[in-house]
């Protein structure tokens, strides 16, 4: 037996990967840039508190007069997103509309800090935010009456929130900038979530499954929980009630709140599962109804919607901001 061929058919396995082991490791792909935003902003990371999140865009619309404003809040669940890139930016800069976009505190950050219920820091950030820009009103030549709030999803509930809660201005206080209104002229949002009552969600789409994060049924270190844990947020209801009655836009209407527009892109179907129920138009049927009981301007634009004036949410903010 010739001992030399089982080492020699040995080297021959092993010589492809000792040449792969010895042949230079491919270069990282290149981390690819973030999109640069259609219209760059006049003012960017304006600091409206002093976390790093509290933040904004200004973009100035030329305007011999003060200008209504877009005041647009980002979606993401109140646990990601960012304000770059606001809706609406172009059609209402086109027509003289100036536009703020802000960033806000997640909720995972007020867990983190022990803050409950921890929607409170993104939505009070959005009140505080729209105080701010009003202090503004005059170096950014702002009509401090014509506001209308945007956004999409989480964005949207905030922007209802602001529209449909009293004033939280506080005349007696020593900072300028609170002693500025929260009142909006009009909002029109998108895909908003009306409700965060877990009653309300499952009586409107049975497999809802959004809002526990909102008041603490959340793990803080896992940013996709925002549609988990729904099962327990319904079973201690009562315990968040007070919460959800704060923080709830439904809860919050009243005969004195602006217009609101809201737009959505399934069809109605009250009391039955939707493919996607955190964005589903059930909450927007809901709202609109409460809506008109109280006597609240509200419109809602879903495919095939019957009485729709407006068709868009450009439409809208543009119709309302610039009303005589």
């Amino acid at each position: 037996m010739n001992s030399t061929r089982p080492i020699a058919f040995l080297l021959l396995l092993a010589l492809p990967g000792m040449a792969a082991a010895q042949a230079p490791a491919p270069a990282p792909a290149a981390a690819k840039p973030a999109p640069a935003p259609v219209v760059p902003p006049t003012l960017a990371n304006v600091a409206y508190g002093p976390h790093e999140r509290q933040v904004l865009d200004f973009y100035q619309a030329k305007s011999d007069k003060p200008t209504p404003l877009l005041f647009f809040i980002h979606g993401g669940g109140w646990v990601a997103g960012d304000k770059a890139n606001p809706g609406e930016l172009e059609a209402c800069l086109k027509e003289g509309i100036s536009v703020v976009s802000i960033n806000y505190r997640y909720s995972w950050q007020a867990h983190l800090a022990g803050v409950m219920p921890p929607v409170k820091w993104p939505l009070e950030d959005a009140a505080r935010a729209l105080q701010f820009v009003r202090s503004k009103a005059a170096e950014w030549n702002l009509d401090k009456k014509r506001i209308g709030a945007s956004g999409g999803s989480a964005g949207a509930c905030s922007s209802l929130y602001l529209a449909f809660h009293d004033d939280m201005a506080d005349p007696a206080s020593p900072d300028p900038i609170a002693r500025e209104s929260t009142r909006l002229w009009c909002a029109a949002v998108n895909g908003a979530q009306t409700s965060l009552d877990p009653k309300q969600l499952i009586e409107w789409t049975p497999n809802s499954r959004y809002g526990g994060h909102a008041f603490g049924f959340m793990d803080p270190n896992d940013r996709k929980t925002r549609d988990t844990r729904f099962a327990e947020f319904l079973e201690k209801r009562e315990s968040v009630l007070q919460w959800i009655k704060m923080y709830s836009p439904y809860e919050l209407v009243s005969k004195d709140d602006p217009p609101v527009y809201l737009r959505y892109s399934d069809q109605p179907a009250i009391g039955q599962p939707k493919k996607d129920p955190t964005h589903t138009v059930n909450y927007g049927v809901k709202l609109e109804e409460h809506c008109r009981a109280l006597g609240v301007e509200c419109e809602l634009n879903y495919p095939g919607a019957p009485g729709m004036r407006h068709s868009s949410i450009a439409d809208f903010l543009i119709a309302k901001l610039k009303a005589p």
